[in-house]
């Protein structure tokens, strides 16, 4: 007769094999991360730094006045955007927490499309409204980051706002404070946390942006990271680049940091008041609040429906010879005998390939993080931020490094068709890790710890306790890196093959070369680009959990 609960792992045996499990979930996306990342960023600052080229040294260059004068646009810009888009963000956000009005649902459809829509995509729509700034424009550039970001603010600080129990507003309320000083004194120190999340993440991208600032900088106005592209590029200044590397790995760090340290705090607040029921009509004087963030929502469309716009209208007037056009290569085959068709075809399907890489890292990464802080936080911390750098290093720096570490994996990996899905499989899995993470948290683990009980193994916990939580978050986090991945366009315009661009490599080289066909070309795919955002948005929408997930 055999004993009761033979068969079972024992208790020791299950708390060994779930270490393992831990271990083997963090140590997949950190060696990715280590060979695809870490090598290739530091290959290319190490050459930088042993160049014997003749010319300024390293610590010249990092302290000569051009240099700081790049850092200091980079970082005006960056701050004026930031500044613009927690203004515009916060009224949106408390439409979106605090009040039960009509259409809220569009609002955050309407929201979330500036935020992934491609940034050449952006700096088209921004293009036509300062047509006249041939020589560039701060004014567009300021304003192109802001509306890129909008949706960080409001979906951040919207994710808090609608947990935080509004029954201390109301006490502040009845005991004689104004509106004001009750947001002020009760409602913000609550928020401070999300605020200060969102403001180092907008910061991280406005400082890192490429596709706008090439697009509307018109070469007069650079930041460190279009100064890498144009060093390593076309002047072949490794050194200068590498400087200029290590400048902007510093500010990442430092702004990854920060903005970790907030969200943890944001998490905690979360799990705290999960419960609370803060949706309810607007009264009084939030009813100008809320025409306020109407009128940021449309303010964002007016770009995207200007680009529409442009992509329809010719000298000649109204035609749809820019759309028609995307069946050819281009005015005097621009796009070297590929059609921007086939363009587009291929980014659907490396866009594809870098969502199912960015999934499996991104998954397990989240999985091993919603479980390390207790075991391990300092690991569990460096990890995080890890994981968030390649938002923030330059996307041309670390193209350029795959060109001269790859081949020493197997098979020449320079010349695989998974290269350009692997760069791009970079930037989404942090956005795969900040939707899913926040769902996993949020999990009850005495649920998990009752199905260990009964002898279940981590990976039956996963399956029948986290998974069918986190499912719709995974969907969603699986469009967000969809669309992410499509319009990716610093390492891809360095990486992509001139037989196999993207579309937005397509749009960079079209607006690069003379010729009305060639800007009717770049409008159209543009277009085509924000609507098959919009249709994976929507979609997105409709799977994710609601307020919950960093995006």
């Amino acid at each position: 007769m055999s004993r009761p609960g033979a068969g079972r792992v024992r208790p020791a045996g299950r708390a060994r094999l779930a270490g393992l499990a831990l271990a083997g979930a963090a140590a997949l996306p950190l060696g990715f991360l280590a060979v695809f990342f870490a090598w290739p960023v530091a290959a290319i600052v190490g050459i930088g730094l042993r160049s014997t080229e003749r010319g300024p040294s390293v610590l010249a260059l990092l302290t000569s006045a051009e240099t700081w004068s790049l850092v200091g646009f980079t970082l005006g810009q960056a701050v004026a955007a930031t500044a613009l888009a927690l203004l515009a963000g916060m009224p949106v956000a408390f439409l979106m927490a605090r009040c039960a009005v009509p259409l809220r649902g569009l609002v955050r459809l309407l929201v979330t499309l500036p935020f992934v829509l491609p940034t050449v995509v952006v700096g088209m729509a921004f293009r036509t409204l300062f047509a006249g700034s041939d020589d560039g424009s701060v004014l567009a550039i300021v304003l192109a980051n802001g509306f890129f970001n909008v949706a960080v603010v409001a979906r951040t600080v919207g994710g808090l706002w609608a947990h935080t129990d509004r029954r201390a507003e109301d006490a502040a309320r009845a005991l004689g404070a104004s509106r004001w000083r009750a947001f002020t004194s009760v409602v913000l120190p609550s928020l401070t946390p999300a605020i200060t999340s969102a403001a180092a993440v907008v910061f991280l991208f406005c400082s890192t942006s490429f596709g706008v600032v090439l697009v509307l900088g018109a070469a007069r106005y650079r930041t460190l990271e279009t100064e890498i592209y144009l060093r390593t590029v076309q002047l072949l200044d490794l050194r200068g680049a590498a400087a200029l590397s290590l400048l902007q790995l510093a500010a990442v760090v430092a702004a990854l940091a920060l903005g970790a340290r907030a969200r943890r705090r944001r998490e905690t607040a979360l799990r705290l008041r999960r419960a609370a029921e803060t949706v309810r009509r607007p009264q009084g004087g939030e009813w100008g609040v809320v025409a306020l963030a109407a009128g940021v929502v449309a303010l964002l469309m007016v770009p995207i429906v200007g680009l529409v716009v442009r992509s329809l209208s010719t000298v000649d007037g109204w035609s749809l010879v820019g759309y028609r056009a995307l069946l050819g290569s281009g005015q005097n085959d621009t796009l070297g005998g590929v059609s921007g068709l086939a363009a587009a075809v291929n980014s659907l399907r490396t866009a594809f390939d870098a969502t199912l890489l960015a999934m499996a890292l991104g998954v397990l990464a989240s999985v091993a993080l919603s479980r390390l802080p207790r075991r391990s936080p300092r690991f569990a911390h460096a990890m995080d931020v890890a994981l968030m750098l390649p938002l923030g290093v330059s996307a041309v720096t670390v193209g350029f490094g795959y060109l001269v570490t790859m081949d020493a994996l197997p098979g020449d990996f320079r010349t695989s068709p998974l290269l350009v899905p692997f760069a791009q499989a970079l930037v989404a899995t942090p956005l795969v890790v900040r939707t899913v993470l926040p769902v996993l948290r949020a999990v009850d683990d005495r649920l998990r710890q009752a199905a260990a009980t009964l002898g279940a193994g981590p990976f039956r916990v996963w399956r029948e306790v986290d998974l069918p939580m986190v499912g719709r978050a995974v969907l969603a986090a699986a469009g967000f890196a969809y669309v992410v991945a499509l319009g990716e366009f610093g390492a891809t315009s360095f990486l992509a093959r001139p037989d196999a661009p993207t579309l937005p490599v397509a749009v960079g080289r079209l607006i690069s070369r003379p010729g009305e066909l060639n800007n009717q070309m770049a409008y159209a795919a543009c277009a085509l680009l924000m609507a098959l955002t919009a249709a994976v948005v929507l979609l997105v929408e409709r799977a994710r959990v609601a307020e919950v997930g960093e995006f």
